[in-house]
């Protein structure tokens, strides 16, 4: 898909992005809802699941070398609009890697994080096979907004697992230990081979 030359966020829409650190507070502010209601009484688990793992994953990122090397030779500004939710297994595995690369670009990569839920015009230009799967990473320029690069919703090999699976129709639980092996497994670093290369388009 070729970069869309129109900004892809208004000045509105940019302020209700959420810096990393205030993303992690609206999590635990939903998750401390003193009388949620039956739809986020159902999602809470999901959300408990993946503060878990995001807290799991973060202190043990290691960024390659070549990775480093390339956000130091970034010369632009860019944002990082990261449609997200604090549900989301994907998210919790990849949000602290690209969060992350950020902070190691010398304040060239700054993120901002949308809630899918809240902005669907945003993440419906951004589906994955007719759906609104997330993580989506989409790398503007810091100036103009408009779009220099996107990532998501998953590491390619396991978007093919993925698929793969749900063309067969594998229960959703079965699913979720496959992913989460996955990830485990590799151990962020095709997740951080992919960010590798979405950094070096950038111009």
């Amino acid at each position: 898909m070729p970069a869309s030359p129109t900004p892809i966020l208004t000045a509105e829409q940019l302020a209700t992005g959420l810096p990393y650190p205030a993303y992690r507070q609206h999590v635990a502010e939903v998750m401390a809802t003193p009388q949620p209601d039956e739809q986020l009484a159902k999602m809470l688990p999901h959300y408990q699941t993946a503060v878990a793992q995001m807290d799991r994953v973060a202190p043990t990122i290691t960024l390659l070398p070549e990775l480093r090397a390339a956000l130091g030779q970034l010369s632009g500004r860019y944002l990082w609009a990261i449609i997200t939710e604090g549900w989301c297994g994907d998210a919790s595995h990849t949000v602290p890697v690209i969060e992350a690369v950020a902070q190691a670009s010398g304040g060239h990569l700054e993120t901002r994080h949308f809630l899918r839920d809240s902005h669907p015009d945003l993440i419906d230009r951004y589906l994955t096979n007719g759906g609104r799967a997330i993580p989506i990473a989409v790398v503007l320029h810091a100036d103009t907004l408009t779009e220099a690069g996107v990532w998501g919703p998953r590491p390619a090999p396991l978007q093919a697992i993925h698929q793969e699976m749900k063309a067969r129709e594998v229960p959703f639980k079965e699913v979720i230990v496959t992913v989460n092996n996955w990830y485990d497994q590799d151990a962020t670093g095709t997740t951080q081979h992919e960010l590798l290369a979405l950094v070096q388009g950038l111009k």
